[in-house]
């Protein structure tokens, strides 16, 4: 596996997890490709403005966001990762508490940045 690649990856992946943990909507809307297709653990198909909503209107609060299991696989300017990760938060001032599978296909952006063309969330049961 390209080292180089691989590690812009786990540096994109670390960035997005804080930007999640503070709501930063400016590293998020980054990191997310405007055609983002995301599918959330509800099975709703979601948009880049949804997520972006979500964190900026306070609907959503994370936290604590605890990764492991991850594994990346790289296919040239492709890249997937899949990661578990345990979330302490809210959602709409509810306890939205759990552990969910994320799995993100990043991509090499118009700019040259890795930004994320599709995301899905599953629960982990």
């Amino acid at each position: 596996m390209n080292q180089t690649v691989e590690t812009q990856i786990i540096n994109a992946e670390e960035r997005l997890r804080l930007a999640m943990l503070a709501s930063d909507v400016s590293v998020l809307d980054e990191l997310l490709a405007p055609e983002i297709i995301i599918i959330s653990h509800l099975g709703e198909l979601l948009q880049k403005q949804d997520d972006l909503a979500a964190h900026e209107s306070g609907l959503f609060k994370i936290n604590e966001l605890t990764p492991s299991e991850q594994k990346i696989q790289l296919h040239g300017e492709v890249a997937i990762v899949s990661v578990r990760m345990q979330i302490l938060g809210s959602y709409n001032g509810n306890p939205a508490n759990g552990d969910f599978r994320f799995t993100r296909v990043w991509a090499i952006s118009p700019s040259g940045n890795w930004h994320i063309i599709a995301a899905h969330i599953g629960m982990v049961a």
